[in-house]
């Protein structure tokens, strides 16, 4: 027959109870814990970097500001001295010949560095502004944006690519319906960490 040890000493009802307790109160802990970082990783991902410069020129163009934050980060990922390899330059890529149009319509005389944060960023937004208003909807502007407006105009006159005029079924440049996508991606990222 096996005697019982003294030392082994069962865990009562309570004893029980209270280590369930304390181990669900670390395990929660834990878990906001990696949920904090999670979400700070994210956030990193997702900056609001030149957020003075972001909200002037959003409200000066009426756009929303994550609009705004997406397309730097989709085009240069926040770095100001970003070129691409067609020459586009700065935080929103404008390309030079565009930056001229663009100092045409505001009627600026002085030279400017499109290499500035301020600058770019006026200029970018006004352009997406003026995209915006010649097209009236997001998806169009953001196409024009990136490709052009003389081919946004063509495709949208072209049954293959849109049924009304007015919106687009079907993005002919892969690079440029990527690029639609990226920046509409962001763009409900923003939105998400942020509002």
């Amino acid at each position: 027959m096996l005697k019982k040890n003294p030392a082994k000493k069962r865990l009562s009802i309570l004893e029980i109870i209270n280590l369930v307790t304390v181990t669900a109160a670390l395990l929660t802990i834990a878990i906001l814990a990696v949920l904090q970082i999670r979400d700070k990783l994210i956030r990193e991902s997702y900056p609001q970097s030149y957020s003075e410069l972001v909200t002037r020129y959003a409200e000066e163009y009426s756009l929303p500001e994550e609009l705004i934050y997406a397309v730097i980060r989709t085009e240069s990922a926040f770095k100001p001295e970003a070129v691409s390899p067609a020459g586009a330059q700065g935080l929103m890529q404008i390309m030079p010949d565009t930056k001229e149009w663009i100092e045409f319509r505001l009627k600026i005389e002085s030279e400017t560095d499109i290499f500035d944060p301020e600058t770019n960023i006026k200029y970018g937004t006004y352009l997406l502004s003026y995209m915006l208003n010649q097209f009236g909807n997001e998806e169009c502007a953001l196409a024009a944006y990136n490709a052009g407006g003389n081919k946004v105009k063509n495709w949208l006159s072209d049954t293959r690519y849109s049924d009304d005029g007015v919106t687009l079924k079907d993005i002919p440049y892969s690079e440029t319906a990527r690029y639609v996508k990226k920046v509409a991606d962001s763009k409900a990222m923003y939105v998400k960490l942020y509002k």
